[in-house]
């Protein structure tokens, strides 16, 4: 009876470890995969940094290493996106064993969608907001304020700004799911509609790069429109 028991013990630790090896195979494997799309980035670079920096026009380096150490961020970011993909493969593959076939069914749509979404978010972030920003910023220009935008702060400050977007976009999936799953209703949505204003403006006082109204307001506006689109699609596409 203790041998069984030691076996089933032995059993339960063999499965331990074997899920661990998997987690750190495919951990390594996003790593590498990773590295390989920013060293192919590193190739266009400069191709990249330009197509960033074209809202703001000519910028500048302040010590020798700055352009370097940008044109590396730059590639970093880039292979990360192109990445993206594969690392939420992974994590989709890494999880589906343990997942009936109702959860692997939206957990194949979740992912693509959550994907499509995120990249919208930084797309109409850069196209739209991105732009109204920096022309909003070079307002104070006159003849004694001149800008001179710092090429590394300015890919510090266009990553903060594009990145939250992406998140922000996710919102309509969020609430589809948590409607889907009987946790909200399109009644409930509208009645907590005056919250999530508030906290709409919070959330853009929160993950703004800027401290400045308008960037908060450039954050907040676009959360009150998927949301209101999520009643939409509550109420007339779930039927909720």
């Amino acid at each position: 009876m203790e041998s069984n028991q030691n076996e089933l013990q032995d059993d339960g630790e063999m499965t331990i470890v074997s899920h661990l090896s998997e987690l750190r195979k495919r951990l390594i494997l996003c790593l590498l995969v990773i590295g390989f799309f920013s060293t192919i980035s590193y190739y266009f670079a400069e191709e990249i940094v330009h197509f960033i920096t074209a809202p703001a026009g000519k910028l500048y380096y302040m010590h020798p290493a700055e352009a370097f150490f940008t044109y590396l961020k730059a590639s970093f970011f880039t292979g990360f996106l192109i990445s993206l993909p594969f690392v939420l493969y992974q994590i989709w593959a890494f999880l589906i064993p343990a997942l009936t076939d109702d959860e692997r069914t939206a957990v194949s749509f979740l992912v693509p969608t959550s994907f499509i979404l995120f990249f919208v978010g930084l797309i109409f972030s850069y196209y739209f907001v991105l732009p109204a920003g920096i022309k909003f910023f070079l307002v104070f220009f006159n003849v004694d304020l001149q800008p001179l935008f710092s090429i590394g702060q300015y890919l510090d400050f266009v990553i903060s700004f594009l990145m939250p977007f992406g998140f922000i976009f996710e919102l309509p999936l969020i609430i589809l799911v948590l409607a889907k799953l009987g946790f909200v209703s399109s009644k409930y949505l509208i009645k907590k509609r005056k919250i999530v204003i508030l906290f709409s403006f919070i959330i853009g006082a929160f993950i703004s790069p800027t401290p400045d109204v308008f960037s908060q307001t450039m954050i907040a506006v676009p959360i009150l429109i998927l949301y209101e689109i999520s009643i939409i699609i509550v109420k007339y596409l779930l039927q909720k």
